[in-house]
């Protein structure tokens, strides 16, 4: 098993639909592999077209549990008196990315466009996302930082 992490990279947004009829959208997005989540800023004032270039590292361990390991990004707009209301989402699947950075040592996929659709499987805008796997060999100091234990030398 490969340990390693995964960065991405939320660029932007195109076209979103929008949720409140009197006022624009506040989007944000909230990014899931597995258990982890991970979540960009409020694009206040933006609107359908928020640009955001923030990025994220998620450790991922491959191959895994998940035969077909995924990363689900959920658009959401922020509301102020109510609960936030869902945009869509666009779903990017990772093994091939995976498998080739445990093959060459890393693996990118430069940012491109991704469907968002909504909850009735409508389409509801484009979000531009990048990916970089990058292995990492378990060292004494990486299984430290993630709670790992060490034999002992006596």
């Amino acid at each position: 098993m490969t340990i390693g992490i995964l960065e991405v990279n939320v660029v932007d947004a195109r076209g979103l639909s929008r949720t409140d009829f009197l006022n624009k959208i506040d989007p944000y997005v909230l990014i899931q592999y597995r258990s982890q989540e991970h979540k960009t800023s409020i694009a206040k004032g933006q609107g359908s077209n928020p640009k955001w270039n923030e990025k994220f590292k998620f450790r991922v361990e491959y191959p895994g549990a998940d035969k077909q390991p995924k990363l689900v990004l959920k658009i959401m707009d922020h509301d102020t008196f109510s609960s936030d209301d869902y945009i869509g989402q666009t779903t990017v699947y990772l093994k091939e990315v995976l498998e080739q950075g445990v093959a060459d040592g890393s693996a990118e996929l430069r940012p491109q466009k991704y469907r968002v659709v909504g909850s009735s499987q409508n389409y509801c805008g484009d979000m531009q996302v990048g990916i970089t796997f990058t292995p990492r060999v378990e060292t004494q100091t990486y299984a430290q930082e993630f709670g790992g234990w060490k034999e002992s030398q006596w």
